[in-house]
């Protein structure tokens, strides 16, 4: 997951704004999402702001006009779900909030207490390739020879099936029989996803032929004091940009066009939305993910993909954890009813939720001691015990998502994937190809960077990190990491650029798009009804990809130890199943092919 907040190690992104009224598209501008009015917050989001979640039936007005008696400034409200956003600059407004007639809770937002300009969030777990050795290098013409020889994209028949220059390196397509369900179904322009990043590259060769700009919104205003100087008025990116690139890495893989260029998703033939809720940096902030949820859920997107945590706590805690103090304990309270109150509504509007299930070698049955939360502000991150009945890791641990685990190549448990011992919890429903950079010990694939996702990256973000040269060109640290790069003598889509770049990652936030793919194309399979009022039954699309699943077993004897990997004793877990469940595949491994097919 993003940070990928959702691993442990990977960065976090915070979630900021819980009302629909956070950020739009452009700065100054207003949108409207179902009754609620969506206005552009009057300066960048701060340490200052605090949520206020009203009581179930309350008067929100009432509530409101409380809050601004009290010195509150009002910069969002969310009447969906009854959240509040205040600016204030009294360190105490929080517990004066809680005292307001019909206010659930208040807590700080973003931070409780103060902290100096955060470097962005590590991600080890989605970047472990970046430890790369010398002898370890492919060029990218070298992995492509490679790749092509373990593809079989054909049908029963042994006819080929039509794919882009890059698709010989999607193994994971591969693995969930993408290909070949597209003589079934590659995806209906009317279905939409929903990408709940930290953005979309919409000049991206593969992503501009299938980018929806009219349902697509940011909500999550830059931070200077995290996410570095704006590049932009008023710190708020177009919804057209991704400066992180998690979030175009997760597109690519959904649904990267069918165009004879570059690489194609799993579900080719569908639109994507950036609903941007997570910082430049990484974090996810509670108000931000609230807003994108409710926007997704106004504006009809049938599937979101959601590869991340709600930032600053990797496990929120009812009443908090017993070494967390009462402040603490408040922002988590907020942060676990105002996700239930939004996942909900969505869920209610159809709405198919995906998550990832998260990067810490968890048993989230058994959740060890958490030593790092909260990771905002810096420095005040302690131990922390974790209570299973009452913490969760959100918003995967949340009503109606679907958990998503990753396996590699051979179809293992990553070493990085949470999993669980609880087969009567709905932690885990599915797993789906996430990479796995150690995958095939003993083999010539170990320690490769095949072994992971390969999808689309902004330019600007690769060059940034040094991978692409201020011309265009792949530099050495880019080929060592397997950075490709394809032109086009003619632009492939409207407003798209001519060459596009790919990159490779891994973690559960690679495994979850996988799974939200094949979810659009369920969705385009079953979905019923004309012009906009086109959709499917939630409850249906998670049963058939749930029913459509491929079983993968337990490993023998009922433990998969990493040691051979290189790792400690802590990522060995057991795997614990019934009949057609276990804790580390779920239902199984989605499959495309089956899921379009189930009913043929």
């Amino acid at each position: 997951m993003r940070h990928t907040s959702l691993m442990a190690g990977l960065g976090a992104v915070a979630i900021a704004s819980t009302g629909l009224v956070a950020t739009t598209a452009q700065a100054g501008t207003t949108a409207t999402s179902g009754d609620v009015t969506i206005k552009p917050a009057t300066g960048p989001t701060g340490s200052g702001d605090v949520v206020v979640l009203a009581d179930k039936g309350a008067d929100l007005d009432e509530v409101v006009a409380d809050v601004k008696a009290k010195g509150g400034k009002v910069t969002s409200v969310n009447e969906h779900i009854g959240l509040v956003t205040v600016s204030t600059s009294d360190a105490g407004f929080a517990k004066k909030a809680r005292g307001i007639e019909g206010v659930r809770t208040a807590a700080a937002e973003i931070a409780v207490g103060r902290s100096p300009r955060m470097a962005a969030p590590a991600q080890d777990v989605e970047k472990e390739h970046h430890e790369v050795s010398e002898t370890k290098k492919r060029t990218a013409d070298e992995a492509r020879r490679k790749t092509a020889k373990k593809g079989d994209s054909r049908d029963k028949r042994g006819k080929k099936v039509k794919t882009d220059p890059l698709d010989s390196m999607l193994w994971g397509h591969e693995m969930l029989q993408a290909f070949q369900a597209r003589k079934h179904e590659d995806g209906k322009k009317k279905v939409v996803v929903g990408v709940i990043d930290t953005g979309v590259d919409a000049t991206h060769p593969d992503i501009a032929g299938n980018f929806n700009h009219k349902l697509s919104r940011n909500f999550a205003r830059d931070i200077p004091m995290i996410d570095g100087d704006c590049e932009y008025d008023g710190c708020l990116d177009p919804a057209t940009v991704d400066e992180n690139g998690h979030g175009t890495h997760v597109a690519g893989t959904i649904a990267a066009a069918q165009n004879g260029f570059g690489m194609s998703g799993i579900a080719p033939g569908v639109q994507l939305a950036n609903i941007r809720a997570g910082q430049d940096s990484g974090y996810f902030f509670l108000s931000s993910v609230a807003d994108s949820l409710t926007w997704a859920a106004d504006k009809g997107v049938d599937v979101v993909n959601m590869s991340f945590y709600v930032d600053p706590w990797a496990f929120n805690c009812r009443g908090g954890a017993p070494e967390d103090n009462p402040e603490q304990a408040a922002q988590q309270d907020v942060t676990i009813e105002t996700m239930e109150r939004v996942l909900d509504y969505a869920h209610r509007r159809d709405v198919t939720l995906v998550g990832a299930l998260g990067n810490g070698h968890e048993d989230l049955a058994k959740p060890r001691t958490d030593t790092s939360s909260p990771n905002f502000p810096e420095g005040v991150a302690h131990p922390r015990t974790i209570d299973n009945a009452t913490c969760f890791d959100l918003p995967v641990e949340g009503p109606h998502v679907i958990g998503v685990s990753s396996v590699g190549p051979t179809k293992t448990k990553s070493d990085f994937s949470n999993w669980t011992t609880d087969l009567y919890s709905d932690e885990i429903e599915v797993a789906a190809p996430g990479g796995w950079y150690r995958d095939g010990f003993g083999t010539e694939s170990y320690r490769t960077n095949e072994n992971l996702i390969l999808s689309a990256a902004p330019r600007g973000v690769l060059q940034a990190e040094g991978q692409v040269d201020e011309d265009g060109n792949i530099t050495e640290l880019g080929e060592a990491l397997g950075v490709i790069k394809e032109c086009s003598r003619r632009p492939v889509a409207r407003g798209a650029e001519r060459c596009g770049y790919y990159q490779y990652l891994q973690g559960t936030s690679m495994a979850a798009p996988h799974a939200s793919g094949v979810a659009a194309l369920i969705v385009s399979d079953r979905g019923r009804g004309g012009g906009k009022r086109f959709s499917a039954d939630a409850r249906e699309v998670e049963y058939v990809l749930k029913k459509s699943a491929v079983d993968q077993p337990c490993p023998e004897g009922g433990f998969q130890s990493y040691v051979r990997e290189g790792r400690s004793e802590e990522f060995t877990a057991e795997c614990v199943s019934k009949p057609g469940f276990n804790g580390f595949y779920g239902d199984g491994i989605v499959n495309a092919l089956k899921a379009v097919t189930s009913r043929r």
